[in-house]
């Protein structure tokens, strides 16, 4: 009987109809929390695919898919925020999709609250908002961010640090606006 092989096994890219079918929803609720409006989230999730779909063959299997996934998304997310149709709110577009639960207080309260934290986090620079929502949202390491998004990890937690601070005062901000 011959010993074992040793030698490591290759690891091969995802096939891409399992990882689109396994990672839709964390790409859809990656781009909503990047700032991209709920009419527009389908076409960009699609967009973030398409070009997933054109780098698969580079992506590293040794390495996590979600911050992978997040760095397009990120990219996607800036794109569409600086087209020029997007610089201003429409007055009447629902940011919330409808929510099925039964306790209408409940949905009141957790709309509100989801409505803060949305425009709060319009309120933070780009770069900045990015690594907020990967680290302290999607919980992503630092280093898997800073890898995804080709900066060093000290560049990600400088911005982190001041993308926590401008939230804290976005946050008071929005509260007090709503209180008045």
């Amino acid at each position: 009987m011959a010993a074992p092989s040793l030698a490591p096994v290759p690891l091969e890219a995802p096939d891409f109809a399992s990882l689109f079918e396994a990672e839709l929803e964390y790409v859809w609720n990656a781009l909503r929390r990047l700032g991209v409006r709920e009419a527009d989230l389908d076409d960009q999730t699609n967009e973030v695919f398409l070009r997933v779909h054109k780098e698969l063959r580079r992506f590293d299997p040794a390495r996590p898919v979600r911050p992978w996934l997040f760095a397009f998304a990120a990219r996607v997310a800036a794109e569409y925020r600086r087209l020029a149709r997007n610089q201003r709110e429409i007055p009447g577009l629902s940011v919330e999709a409808e929510d099925p639960a039964p306790d209408a207080e409940d949905q009141m309260l957790e709309r509100e609250m989801r409505s803060m934290v949305l425009t709060a986090l319009d309120a933070l620079d780009g770069a900045r908002r990015e690594v907020f929502v990967a680290l302290d949202i999607e919980g992503h390491t630092a280093p898997q961010v800073a890898e995804a998004l080709g900066v060093s990890v000290n560049t990600i937690y400088s911005r982190l640090r001041l993308a926590r601070q401008e939230f804290t005062v976005a946050i008071r901000r929005v509260r007090a606006a709503r209180s008045e």
